[in-house]
């Protein structure tokens, strides 16, 4: 049974950093490529970036130099790294594998 479980988001001021982790179990983690998404109130669940097997990244242009995408594949772990957090960064953010799994989700909150 894949499970991703998600953490790190929070309350954070604009212009701030956080580090978001989705751990991975079940899954031959590194065969996978791996994403994350958002979804924001009232608005549809959007691709932000995501990490293919071989590690190369691609992302959305909303977070394209803002924001770092990345994989220990030895710890079964994926990686966001948000940096200059904007107030419509926020929005809860969901780990996903192309196995089909997605993890629960941690919410992101960008306020003053």
């Amino acid at each position: 049974q894949v499970q991703l479980v998600e953490s790190g988001g929070g309350l954070v001021q604009p212009g701030g950093s956080l580090r978001l982790s989705c751990l991975a179990s079940g899954i031959i983690f590194r065969l996978y490529s791996m994403d994350w998404y958002r979804q924001a109130p009232g608005k549809q669940r959007e691709l932000v970036a995501t990490i293919t097997s071989g590690g190369n990244a691609f992302y959305a242009d909303s977070v394209k130099s803002r924001f770092t995408i990345s994989r220990d594949n030895a710890k079964k772990t994926l990686y966001l790294q948000m940096n200059s957090l904007k107030p419509e960064d926020t929005a809860v953010y969901y780990c996903h594998s192309t196995i089909g799994a997605w993890g629960q989700g941690t919410q992101v909150t960008v306020s003053s």
